[in-house]
């Protein structure tokens, strides 16, 4: 009889959780499909009432310098600005741009310097007599690896941003910073220097540079912490990624798909880099007034 007792108790208790469950999807699908209208003092209220529109219908003039990340050879500091036109609160149209002509050489090329110097002496206190080594390395480096060596000259890139986030940031309790994030996209156009292109026989004797422009893609992400009304304090993230020759050796263009040296220099030699960068700037807002939403 017990066990009879608890068989029933079982079942109801299986039936009783299907049944709510049951009601419970139908009260879900059936609320799912109801609109709620609001009445009285609520009736089309916005969603935030006095927010302060630090971009919409203004003119964003942004001094900026930007650091290059994960430099190889040579590390640049890209001194510029950032213009933008904010159509509205979320939208804006605009352009970036700087000079690299600050640059840095990295450990890497420090040290392989010092060993090329020491290979050089040592080539001139044999008088001058080849050995397998040198002709090993005579066609990547000439006597100053630094004047061969790639690198950012200047860059220009108009771009789209959009402002999906913004908000306040509480700093130690007390103090309220409005700030965003933003993100970015366009296409760059970018002055580059490189070792020149040099042919079979030529490369011993060739190490200078030579201009191009590179066009490529340039996206990222920045946070805008804002001061005042008209001024703001910016941190993004860019990247550029496109091909060049970092350190003006040859590296390519014989072999199965073209992965061995041969003795040229050429676009052939050219690697492709995910080029990364870290932008400060000091933004100001024109007209310098913002204004507040109803």
């Amino acid at each position: 009889m017990g066990t009879k007792t608890m068989m029933t108790r079982t079942i109801r208790r299986a039936l009783t959780a299907l049944t709510a469950a049951a009601a419970l999807l139908g009260a879900a699908q059936e609320a799912s499909a109801q609109e709620i209208l609001l009445t009285g003092p609520l009736a089309g209220a916005p969603a935030v009432r006095k927010l302060r529109l630090y971009r919409e219908g203004r003119i964003e003039v942004a001094p900026a310098a930007a650091f290059t990340l994960l430099d190889e050879y040579q590390r640049t500091i890209v001194v510029g600005a950032r213009f933008n036109y904010n159509l509205t609160d979320w939208f804006a149209v605009g352009l970036w741009g700087g000079w690299g002509g600050l640059k840095f050489n990295t450990d890497l090329t420090d040290k392989t310097q010092e060993i090329n110097a020491q290979r050089k002496k040592a080539f001139h206190d044999r008088g001058n007599v080849l050995t397998p080594s040198d002709r090993l390395t005579a066609v990547n480096m000439g006597s100053n690896l630094e004047e061969q060596l790639g690198g950012m000259d200047w860059v220009i890139a108009p771009q789209l941003t959009g402002v999906p986030f913004r908000g306040k940031l509480a700093l130690f309790d007390s103090i309220n910073v409005d700030a965003d994030m933003y993100f970015f996209a366009g296409p760059a156009f970018v002055g580059l220097t490189e070792r020149e292109d040099c042919k079979l026989g030529q490369c011993p004797n060739k190490f200078g540079t030579a201009s191009r422009v590179a066009i490529a893609p340039t996206f990222g992400l920045g946070f805008t912490f804002y001061v005042n009304q008209w001024n703001a304090v910016g941190l993004e993230w860019r990247g550029i990624p496109y091909s060049y020759n970092p350190a003006g050796f040859d590296t390519r263009g014989r072999g199965t798909d073209e992965r061995f040296p041969d003795d040229r220099i050429d676009d052939k030699d050219r690697q492709f880099k995910f080029n990364q960068m870290l932008t400060v700037s000091w933004n100001f807002y024109f007209p310098k007034e913002y204004r507040i939403s109803e």
